[in-house]
């Protein structure tokens, strides 16, 4: 049985036990105790597993708090569905909606161009920050303590001869996107792509997720561009407000 195995097993019958001692518990996971005191040990120091003082064993909060998280998301991609769709519908071509995790962004939802060339993704694929669309709009919310973090232990790998290469070019470009509350990735990322991204909030007004808008510069019509950034920025807005977001 794998670590994974077992430490999935404890954590299954912890969550139909409430509380309960380590004999129990060793006869319920027909795991020997010696064995279970070393997962419970760092499944403790993890913060999923807390000890009383009858020496029982019970799961924190902590477990709960990642499946909200996780229910969120599922909840968000649904009401982002028909946008995403209207979108995809209106403009013809491949929209993505992406959320943070961790110092990257992650397609959480596709809706596919209908077009036979298009841009390779999937939902699922991770995406770097300073040079996506998606990524921008993440990194344009952070605080000057968090962004330094980022900013310092990250480098700016040129994927293509676009990719923006200074810490003081992408510093202005956040402050753009601040205040026009919208962001771009002009080949940036790929070449003879270019995508354009907007927040969603939530209703404290946090950005928990930006949806874009994929092209292939030659089917870009820089004639429409006011209208289209108008479409995506009036879909994540409605968006926002259906997730209880007030425009202050």
């Amino acid at each position: 049985m794998s670590a994974v195995e077992r430490t999935v097993r404890i954590l299954e019958v912890l969550s139909r036990a409430g509380a309960i001692n380590l004999e129990n518990l060793s006869r319920e996971t027909d795991l020997p105790k010696a064995t279970l005191l070393r997962f419970l040990g760092t499944l403790s120091a993890l913060g999923y597993v807390c000890r009383d003082d009858a020496d029982r064993y019970s799961l924190t909060l902590k477990l709960f708090s990642i499946s909200s998280r996780a229910l969120q998301h599922s909840d968000l991609i649904a009401k982002a569905r028909p946008f995403a769709q209207q979108l995809c519908q209106s403009l013809g071509e491949t929209v993505h909606m992406g959320i943070l995790e961790g110092d990257r962004a992650v397609y959480v939802l596709k809706e596919e161009s209908s077009y036979t060339l298009r841009m390779y993704s999937r939902i699922g694929k991770t995406i770097p920050l300073y040079c996506t669309a998606i990524g921008k709009i993440f990194l344009s919310q952070m605080g000057e303590e968090e962004l330094k973090t980022y900013l310092g232990s990250h480098v700016l790998k040129p994927y293509t001869t676009h990719t923006v290469g200074s810490v003081e070019a992408l510093r202005d470009q956040l402050e753009l996107i601040r205040r026009r509350g919208w962001s771009i990735d002009d080949q940036e990322h790929e070449d003879s792509v270019m995508c354009l991204a907007s927040p969603v909030r939530d209703y404290t007004g946090q950005v928990v997720a930006a949806m874009s808008v994929s092209w292939p510069i030659f089917r870009f019509n820089q004639a429409d561009f006011e209208k289209i950034v108008s479409e995506i920025t009036s879909a994540t807005d409605q968006l926002s407000a259906i997730m209880g977001w007030e425009r202050s």
